[in-house]
């Protein structure tokens, strides 16, 4: 571990954070993978413990911590191995939160993020449309003023905490004839009438829920709008730079921890009279793993301090989603392999870590966008700056 970005505290959090895992969430991991649906005690849990506080105001019930508290609560949730559950917890505390923290009025973040910080009341994010994916500015969802309330009408897809959330984050153009001038942020109750939620039916991410969610008539009251009107899209695109590299680190994570199980295997299995670690062509393969691995997570620690630092990562965030995604489904293939007809049983943990390692090149910005995007601002010269205060 590099001692550059961990310091002792950092340490003792994460042994702390691996027994709480260890008792508390991995018992359960397998019925929730079947079922599709994590259980509410476990969200008080970690609100009791902070865990959901960790980068968020004191003022709020938070505990105001650097950055890297959250690359251990990210790294770790990797090796309970499922990715849904995983994804559930940050993208309530990642996703959701961090809008409401940045952008919500004080008396917004009293009514949610307190709660949010506590395990109370969970939140996602409503980005995505059906028809739209990774377009952001092509959003369709509208939320036109009407005296004191906005009207939103549109629909959502690909939200993970849509079925069970308390309340949305959503993205809906305000000023359809401005593009993504004309975009803002809502917090919307899920007692609101006229919201509707379909789970939808995943590959991997097994135990997350995610909602195609439906908005018909939503009246969303005017103090309900997030930041200023307008600035919508400014916001999703200064904490996108957050949201990649939570990818990038889950991917580094996932990736070390399939290694090391490949590892262990390998040291007992037996063919031709020799345990498999004694293979040369299976040894240089493992040697090119962990190369590349180790390449990514220094990569991802840098990107992390200078987020931390407050500097504006966008291109590096991007970078770190797109590469380290990409290193995790190749490790988890290779990995999978060295099992031989075992990485292929459901009884042993590699089946379901290949199925959800599948979602990093695609949720969160697909690959192909994100090179689109890295492409405008290594080759056009194209700047990404964070939205006014």
């Amino acid at each position: 571990m590099s001692s550059r970005y961990f310091t002792e505290e950092h340490e003792l959090f994460r042994k702390s954070f691996q027994e709480f895992l260890q008792k508390e969430v991995v018992p359960h991991i397998d019925k929730w993978e079947e079922t599709g649906t994590i259980e509410r005690f476990i969200w008080k849990k970690f609100g009791e413990m902070g865990y959901f506080g960790l980068n968020q105001p004191e003022e709020y019930g938070g505990m105001g911590l650097d950055l890297f508290y959250t690359v251990i609560f990210l790294e770790e949730l990797q090796k309970v191995n499922s990715g849904g559950f995983a994804a559930a917890m940050w993208a309530h505390a990642y996703l959701a939160m961090t809008h409401l923290d940045k952008e919500a009025s004080h008396e917004i973040k009293e009514k949610y993020l307190t709660p949010g910080i506590e395990g109370d009341k969970i939140g996602c994010l409503c980005i995505s449309e059906p028809f739209g994916g990774s377009d952001v500015a092509g959003m369709k969802t509208t939320a036109i003023k009407k005296g004191d309330k906005y009207i939103l009408n549109g629909s959502k897809t690909f939200i993970t905490n849509g079925v069970y959330a308390d309340f949305y984050v959503v993205a809906a153009k305000t000023d359809p004839d401005k593009g993504n001038k004309g975009m803002s942020i809502f917090l919307v109750d899920k007692e609101f009438k006229g919201i509707s939620a379909t789970k939808l039916n995943k590959l991997g991410w097994r135990a997350s829920d995610t909602a195609e969610l439906a908005f018909d008539n939503v009246e969303v009251p005017a103090e309900n709008l997030m930041g200023d009107e307008g600035k919508g899209f400014n916001y999703i695109m200064q904490h996108f730079a957050l949201e990649r590299l939570i990818m990038g680190i889950n991917a580094h994570a996932r990736s070390e921890f399939a290694l090391d199980y490949a590892l262990g295997y390998m040291k007992e299995r037996e063919a031709f009279g020799k345990t498999l670690d004694k293979f040369q062509a299976l040894r240089h393969s493992v040697a090119e793993m962990a190369s590349e691995i180790e390449m990514v997570k220094e990569f991802n620690y840098s990107i992390a301090q200078r987020l931390n630092d407050g500097v504006y990562v966008v291109k590096e965030a991007s970078m770190s989603k797109m590469l380290s995604t990409k290193i995790a489904d190749e490790v988890i293939y290779k990995c999978l392999q060295m099992l031989g007809g075992y990485g292929y049983m459901e009884d042993y943990p590699m089946a379901r870590m290949f199925r959800d390692s599948r979602l990093g090149p695609i949720g969160g910005g697909t690959s192909e966008i994100l090179k689109e995007i890295i492409a405008k601002m290594v080759i056009d010269n194209k700047e990404y700056k964070p939205a006014a205060k």
